[in-house]
């Protein structure tokens, strides 16, 4: 494993138990500078991953709860007359910061959540007639509840295609559960957790991601998987080119963690089902059923 990496997953091990997956997942798709969506039912730590990950990265941080009276300038910001020099002066929203935990995104309206589109897609914002660039690193975490909970917005399928992944906590094992009864709070826990990296360091592994070797044959790999999701006749539509690039960048960044300079047709398939999974629609117009990510995974043949 990658000398930097290993004490930053050991540090967020330590804080979220037994997640050792989504831990890793979460951690790849930062380092392949993509969002990441974390839909779970309340209570399960989706809130502390998020908390863990700015801390232990040494970043920024912003926490804002998304609720249905959100409105877009509470996010983005807004400007206020300033009587001493007579001009209007722009205050930044919560927005302008490294790591932004967007809590329970689906529970604002689709007005504010297409506040986030500009500042995902491009990392800048225009308000007030100028363009403000987001500092760097910048990274959205949110988090969703179930579409069967009451009070929730789905999110449109352009929001969901801005984040590079969707991961899933699920409740702890008993072991994990257990720790959590008996030891000292995670929050409190947080609190005496180090940094394991900071922001120029987690920069310069970004750029470390892209360098990562492809092979030909790895690309086929990958246009045969965007190919089928594209034809099977269950699916509204299929993968996008973004949703190739994305998959390409977290396999990349997979191979990173491991210490390798090429990714291989088994870092595709670790991040397939993260990367694929909310971006694939039934068509809902035909009786067969849709393809899970591992039905995918199984059809399209490795070269």
């Amino acid at each position: 494993m990658h000398p930097l990496i290993r004490p930053t997953l050991d540090a967020l091990s330590s804080i979220v138990l037994g997640k050792d997956l989504s831990l890793r997942l979460a951690l790849t798709c930062l380092l392949a500078r993509g969002h990441l969506l974390v839909e779970d039912i309340p209570g399960v730590g989706k809130t502390t991953l998020a908390l863990a990950l700015a801390r232990v990265l040494g970043l920024h941080f912003q926490r804002l709860q998304f609720t249905s009276d959100l409105m877009p300038a509470d996010i983005i910001g807004v400007a206020i007359f300033d009587a001493a020099s007579s001009s209007f002066r722009f205050h930044e929203g919560p927005l302008f910061t490294q790591l932004l935990l967007a809590d329970e995104i689906n529970r604002a309206s689709p007005k504010t959540q297409s506040a986030l589109l500009e500042a995902m897609e491009e990392r800048q914002v225009s308000a007030e007639g100028s363009t403000r660039c987001l500092p760097q690193p910048f990274f959205v975490v949110a988090t969703q509840n179930p579409h069967s909970q009451i009070g929730v917005f789905p999110l449109p399928e352009s929001q969901l295609d801005r984040f590079l992944m969707r991961i899933s906590m699920g409740y702890p094992s008993p072991q994990a559960e257990r720790a959590l009864l008996i030891e000292p709070e995670r929050r409190d826990l947080l609190q005496d957790l180090p940094a394991t990296l900071d922001p120029p360091t987690l920069i310069d592994l970004q750029a470390q991601v892209r360098t990562v070797h492809t092979s030909p044959a790895l690309i086929d790999y990958l246009i045969a998987l965007l190919q089928y999701t594209r034809e099977h006749r269950a699916l509204r539509h299929g993968l996008s080119p973004r949703a190739g690039l994305a998959l390409a960048h977290a396999a990349q960044a997979w191979a990173l963690i491991d210490g390798r300079r090429s990714a291989l047709p088994e870092d595709v398939q670790a991040v397939f089902a993260a990367v694929a999974g909310h971006r694939l629609v039934a068509s809902g117009d035909r009786g067969d059923s849709a393809p899970t990510a591992a039905d995918i995974l199984h059809a399209v043949a490795i070269p």
